[in-house]
């Protein structure tokens, strides 16, 4: 920071220990001035001395509504943490956020969304990445200071001095526990020191394994984790909230070891860490480190984001957590979490009734348009959503809000995903947003090996409980056993018609053209209702060989005629190809199998080229000109799209800005 560049003015959101020794981090810094506090009870005695010079606002509101405010940090339990930064980020507010940055990775990624939106900074608040020592350390392990490094070892574990339900750090509803409180810690210098050891600025753990014990409230209250990374290295790792540790970090070399005594403090307290690293090497030889700071502990970061938000930076620089590191370290810990078993109360559906941003859900969306479909009286949005690859609801909810509030309303589910998890998530989803009767909901059932007549209505009985309704929009067998007379088939999807429990069409997810005719013929025959739907493969880039066993493509000539003669709906799996239209692909690029056995033909990469000819032109991206295609059939064409995080989500929305004509459809295809 120049003597030009005026100071960053700080306000902090929550008043507790933590937020103090940030107070006295920035009256020691060199960019930052504190301006005001926001809290729920300005009244409380004693905020003026322990925080000088601040404006006592009476909410948090009130603090991201402040013009004298440049950048928040936000300093109140686990729990609160995502909300406030994204709303804060929406204010225009810069944010420095107390780890975790968010309870799971999944609401990380949501923030930092929304920070990405405004164009402010967010960082995740680990102090002691900021404080020389880091870096130095780092650099010893670098230079080979102990050989190569095999092993590191590390806990932060301290003992309450009982079980105090009352204490955040035991309340469940506040997500307390070790893991969330210090684990992370551990976790980022084991990361942190296996990518300066592989020449990374942190590296990521191949495997993950932990243990905890869970006590009287349900969080853990020690706990321990082992980390493998590519390449060899292991950590242990430890953290406690009812059992005193070391807190020793140790880095175990080929030559030799490095011990750091309490590395988040820097060998020293709240208030001055002065740095210190003992180094043993080979031989025995002991020789300790000396950093000798003498300024405020949390000074660093405090400058740190001062000067990213100076220089227009939205993220810390190394060896501060960047957004991926801060998402890294989150998924070591969400599966630390998962593997014993921590969820907590308020991660679950009955305690999670607002969206990410602690709002109620909003309706009325327009940026996804609507659609009439055949056989369907409701109107349904363009692309549908798939989201098999969630297994709580507070991840899953994340992205099903987000797509929900830009105007989509066709949800994609099956009786096999996620072992019916995908079924469970949104029934809970639309119970507990209250929005079955604005949703379409597609079902699928029967696949293979059990697929037979009889099996249509038991599992769509099964769907129907973990979906909490008594009917589906949309059904499709999931796959067809052509040894079974087709008009079995037809006969057990028209009874769950007349049952009520299919309200919309139906029909077949990887049947052939002739399977289909077939069944219409019969259903006219009989006067049983026809299929009027299909959910096949359609891309832009033809499907040359199965991505899975009985897996059927729409793509060719044939089918398109076929589809286009018949105005048949096709519900588009796989429609973006897959990555063939990525930069994971081209033509010297071989090392994926799947792209290179489905996708790879020069028919195929003549069809990638021109897309990307056309998104040139437009400012889009090839994968939006291929989702495009899809929706610019001149039959009922309904992508099914997968994105995972909000920033897919909004990416795969770009598609809609692009129309294109039959002629563009056309030359896109054949050139």
């Amino acid at each position: 920071m120049t003597s030009s560049q005026r100071k960053i003015r700080w306000g902090i959101l929550g008043p507790g220990g933590i937020a103090r020794a940030f107070a006295g981090g920035v009256a020691g810094s060199r960019t930052g001035e504190l301006v005001a506090l926001g809290t729920r009870n300005p009244a409380k005695p004693g905020l003026a001395e322990a925080f000088p010079g601040a404006r006592i606002l009476e909410s948090y509101d009130a603090l991201l509504k402040d013009p004298g405010v440049d950048a928040i940090y936000i300093a109140i339990p686990h729990p609160g943490h995502a909300e406030w930064a994204i709303k804060a980020a929406e204010a225009g507010k810069h944010v420095l956020c107390e780890k975790p940055m968010g309870l799971t990775a999944f609401e990380a990624d949501a923030m930092i969304h929304a920070a990405k939106k405004a164009g402010t900074f967010l960082g995740e608040a680990f102090m002691y990445r900021l404080h020389p020592q880091t870096a130095q350390l780092a650099e010893l392990v670098k230079s080979g200071a102990i050989g190569e490094v095999r092993m590191v070892k590390s806990s932060f574990g301290f003992a309450m001095p009982g079980f105090m339900p009352e204490h955040r750090l035991y309340a469940n509803d506040l997500a307390g526990g070790g893991i969330l409180d210090v684990g992370g810690y551990p976790v980022s210098m084991a990361r942190l020191i296996a990518g300066a050891a592989t020449g990374k600025p942190f590296a990521e753990p191949d495997k993950v394994a932990g243990v905890a014990h869970l006590g009287q409230s349900g969080v853990d209250e020690w706990a321990s984790a082992v980390l493998h990374f590519p390449g060899g290295i292991v950590a242990e790792v430890s953290c406690s909230i009812s059992l005193d540790q070391d807190n020793v970090l140790r880095i175990f070399g080929t030559k030799g070891r490095i011990e750091v005594p309490d590395f988040w403090f820097a060998a020293g307290n709240r208030d001055v860490g002065p740095g210190r690293i003992d180094l043993f090497r080979a031989d025995g030889r002991p020789e300790t480190i000396s950093l000798n700071e003498t300024r405020h502990l949390y000074s660093f970061e405090v400058d740190g984001a001062g000067e990213a938000i100076s220089a227009g930076r939205q993220e810390f620089a190394w060896p501060g957590m960047g957004w991926a590191d801060s998402l890294g370290n989150l998924r070591v810990l969400d599966k630390w979490r998962a593997a014993v078993g921590l969820e907590y109360e308020i991660e679950k559906a009955s305690k999670r009734v607002n969206t990410i941003s602690g709002r109620k859900l909003g309706s009325g969306g327009s940026i996804i348009p609507k659609r009439q479909i055949p056989g369907l009286a409701q109107p349904a949005s363009r692309l549908a959503l798939g989201f098999e690859d969630f297994r709580t609801f507070s991840s899953g909810s994340i992205l099903l809000d987000a797509y929900f509030e830009a105007g989509g309303n066709l949800f994609d589910t099956a009786y096999v995903y996620g072992a019916g998890y995908t079924e469970k998530l949104l029934g809970e989803w639309l119970s507990n947003r209250g929005v079955r009767g604005e949703a379409v909901v597609i079902g699928k059932g029967a696949h293979s090996p059990l697929c037979y007549p009889d099996v249509i209505g038991k599992q769509l009985t099964q769907s129907l409980d973990r979906l909490k309704t008594d009917y589906v929009d949309v059904y499709f067998m999931h796959r067809d056993n052509p040894d079974v007379p087709v008009g079995e088939f037809v006969d057990a999807m028209d009874a769950e018609i007349k049952a009520g429990r299919i309200r919309g069409p139906f029909g077949g997810s990887n049947w052939t053209r002739e399977r289909m005719d077939e069944a219409i013929a019969y259903a006219e025959r009989t006067g049983k209702q026809k299929p009027g739907a299909l959910s096949n493969n359609f891309s832009l880039a033809e499907m040359l060989e199965p991505i899975w066993p009985g897996c059927i493509t729409s793509s060719t000539d044939d089918w398109k005629g076929w589809l286009t003669a018949r105005q048949m709906p096709n519900f588009a799996w796989s429609s973006q190809g897959r990555g063939f239209f990525t930069d994971r692909a081209g033509r010297d690029k071989r090392d994926n199998e799947e792209l290179v056995r489905v996708w790879y033909s020069e028919k195929n990469f003549g069809r990638r080229d021109r897309a990307v000819e056309l998104a040139a032109r437009l400012g889009k991206s090839p994968i939006h000109i291929a989702l495009a295609y899809v929706l610019a059939q001149p039959f009922p064409s309904i992508p099914l799209i997968g994105p995972r995080t909000l920033d897919e989500l909004d990416d795969s929305l770009k598609a809609l800005d692009i129309s294109l004509s039959r002629e563009d459809v056309e030359w896109l295809d054949r050139g």
